[in-house]
C-alpha cells in the first residue's frame, strides 16, 4: 500500500511539472497548484508515518507553499489565462 501511494503522489507532482514544462498550464494556475498540494501532501503524509523528517521537511514546505499560493489565488479572485498552443 506505501508504494501505491508514493506513486500516486509522485504522478501528482510530475503531472503538474510536466504540463508546465510543456506550456500545457502555467505554474501559478489554480490547476498546477492543486496538483502541486495533492500530490506533495500525499508525500509529505507517507513520510510522516514512515518517519522519513527529510522528506517530510521536503514535500511538508511544498505542500505548504502550495496552499499558500493557492489560497491566494482563491482569495485575489484571479485567472491565470491558459497558454495559447502554437496551433491557436
Amino acid at each position: 500500500m506505501g508504494v501505491a501511494v508514493q506513486i500516486a503522489g509522485s504522478l501528482l507532482v510530475l503531472a503538474g511539472f510536466i504540463c508546465c514544462q510543456l506550456g500545457w498550464m502555467e505554474a501559478k494556475s489554480k490547476n498546477f497548484l492543486v496538483l502541486n498540494l495533492f500530490g506533495s501532501g500525499i508525500l509529505a503524509v507517507d513520510a510522516f508515518f514512515g518517519r522519513q523528517w527529510g522528506f517530510l521537511l521536503l514535500e511538508g514546505v511544498w505542500a505548504a507553499v502550495s496552499l499558500a499560493s493557492f489560497a491566494r489565488l482563491v482569495i485575489a479572485g484571479v485567472s491565470v489565462p491558459r497558454v495559447k498552443t502554437p496551433d491557436e
